[in-house]
């Protein structure tokens, strides 16, 4: 079998830990377990736990405790929906091995994790590509994804909200998406990792698994909820699907880490005051990076409207790749070049932590583009 070298993760591998400003993450800022722990409000008692936990397989396909709590995530679904897994990139990795058959027709939004794209097509099936552009505010054409499904479609891939651009599908658009794949009979996978990370209070976005008989959610604890070091994530979907998923899971995975499957509980339980301090950061954040944008002349955009991600479009004669490399090379400031997701003269940006550090790390790229023009570029 072969595979398309992962862009994104390659070129993080390849800088990540020697980066003096990492403004490519793209969890919001993560947690300790100290501080996990302190926003349980039962620190001593849960310490104890661990203490006494039997380092076993555990249950093999998550606990009850942790399956029902990432069910009440959604509003449809019950602890036989759900599968838990060692992390969202496993997660996404089982639901299109369990999907996906050579020959099959596969349909993606691009750009998009690249999972989406690069596995199906690993599997020997043909993948058709939706662009999102920025003219529509990288939200699927719901018209062109008519025109690019068939009888032959077995599978749509979408995530909500978009990775690498922050845009964000909202229900009448996830509804019309779903009304497509039913007219073929196709079923939706949707990479959810970013769920609950909107920028508008009050915003409330469905599930692809509570909208559709055949959608399929995946989500982790890495992005919205801080604790990607965990390795913890989910397949959400119908109960058929799960147990096909789960005999296929006993080849890859066996079970998931017990203390994980505990601290993900915890968690999950604390979800209320978790998500008040990551969407805190995110906000501030966000608007810090909108004020940065709007006095860069040679930078556009389309504004993130959820997650921790912004795809920025620069206006100098330097393909994407080496624009990044340049920049880390000068000071180890650390973006993602656009050219991951087939994209040139774009970057990618991670902005949720700290607005302080986010701004210095931005003032590092200002000078660098004071550099470019100063050269004549």
């Amino acid at each position: 079998m072969k595979i398309r070298p992962f862009g994104v993760e390659e070129w993080m591998n390849t800088y990540e830990n020697d980066a003096v400003a990492n403004i490519a993450e793209t969890c919001v800022d993560s947690l300790t377990v100290e501080a996990l722990l302190d926003l349980s409000g039962r620190k001593e008692p849960l310490l104890e736990q661990i203490r006494s936990l039997r380092l076993s397989y555990g249950d093999i396909p998550g606990s009850d405790r942790l399956r029902d709590l990432v069910a009440g995530l959604y509003a449809r679904q019950s602890r036989d929906n759900v599968l838990i897994m060692n992390g969202g990139a496993a997660a996404n990795f089982l639901s299109l091995y369990t999907l996906v058959e050579a020959g099959d027709e596969v349909v993606s939004v691009w750009p998009t994790y690249q999972q989406l794209t690069s596995i199906p097509e690993s599997f020997g099936a043909t993948v058709k590509l939706l662009p999102l552009e920025p003219e529509g505010a990288f939200l699927p054409d719901v018209e062109r994804l008519k025109a690019l499904v068939s009888e032959k479609t077995r599978l749509i891939c979408i995530n909500n909200p978009n990775n690498p651009t922050g845009a964000l599908m909202e229900g009448p658009l996830l509804e019309a998406v779903v009304d497509v794949a039913r007219s073929v009979g196709a079923w939706i996978h949707c990479d959810e990792v970013y769920r609950g990370l909107v920028h508008e209070p009050g915003l409330d976005i469905p599930s692809v698994a509570d909208l559709y008989e055949k959608g399929i959610s995946t989500g982790s604890l890495s992005k919205t909820y801080s604790l990607a070091g965990l390795r913890l994530g989910w397949i959400v979907g119908p109960a058929d699907f799960i147990a096909r998923c789960f005999s296929r899971r006993d080849y890859t995975t066996i079970s998931c880490g017990r203390i994980d499957d505990l601290l993900g509980s915890v968690a999950l339980e604390a979800r209320e005051a978790l998500l008040e301090r990551n969407l805190s950061i995110v906000r501030r954040s966000a608007a810090v990076l909108r004020e940065w944008v709007d006095g860069e002349a040679r930078l556009d955009w389309v504004p993130p409207k959820a997650g921790t991600t912004a795809f920025i479009r620069y206006d100098y004669d330097l393909p994407s790749e080496t624009f990044c490399r340049r920049l880390f090379e000068g000071d180890g400031t650390f973006i993602v070049p656009g050219s991951a997701f087939d994209r040139d003269r774009w970057f990618r940006i991670g902005y949720a932590f700290d607005p302080v550090m986010l701004r210095q790390g931005l003032d590092r790229i200002s000078a660098f583009l004071r550099r470019l023009e100063a050269s004549g570029l």
